[in-house]
């Protein structure tokens, strides 16, 4: 394992972008705007679009969204380890899982409807494109 030495008050960079590979670039920009309320910055194009909004302008990270036409989605449950998820803090799961539902995602664990009591406390979900993500309890 490669240390790093420690030096107060250096950073090699600052995060700019999570940017998400996917077939169509404008339609996951609407599904996350419409999950997180943030807008749809208006200079993408056909290949890249990224949201805008509270936590995401200038020198702050924003979430993204790349053309790649050889995009393959994620299998669940993958034979292995996936390479990156959001994870959604909802207040609570029953209406956290209606809304993501009703904007187009899909559940992958578990399938059914959170109970009244839902001791795990976070459910996962493909997105339009199929990347997983969870919503979770705070």
């Amino acid at each position: 394992m490669t240390q790093v030495a420690e030096q107060p008050g250096s950073t090699a960079g600052r995060l700019g972008s999570v940017v998400l590979d996917c077939p169509d670039p404008l339609e996951l920009a609407q599904f996350y705007s419409a999950l997180l309320g943030l807008d749809i910055d208006e200079n993408g194009d056909d290949d890249w679009r990224s949201l805008t909004g509270p936590g995401s302008s200038l020198g702050r990270s924003t979430l993204a969204f790349r053309r790649s036409e050889q995009y393959v989605p994620a299998t669940w449950p993958g034979t292995e380890a996936q390479d990156l998820h959001l994870d959604l803090i909802v207040e609570d799961l029953s209406s956290g899982h209606a809304t993501v539902v009703a904007l187009g995602a899909e559940p992958l664990d578990p399938l059914d409807p959170p109970p009244a009591e839902n001791a795990r406390g976070w459910r996962i979900y493909a997105d339009p494109a199929g990347h997983p993500f969870r919503i979770c309890l705070e």
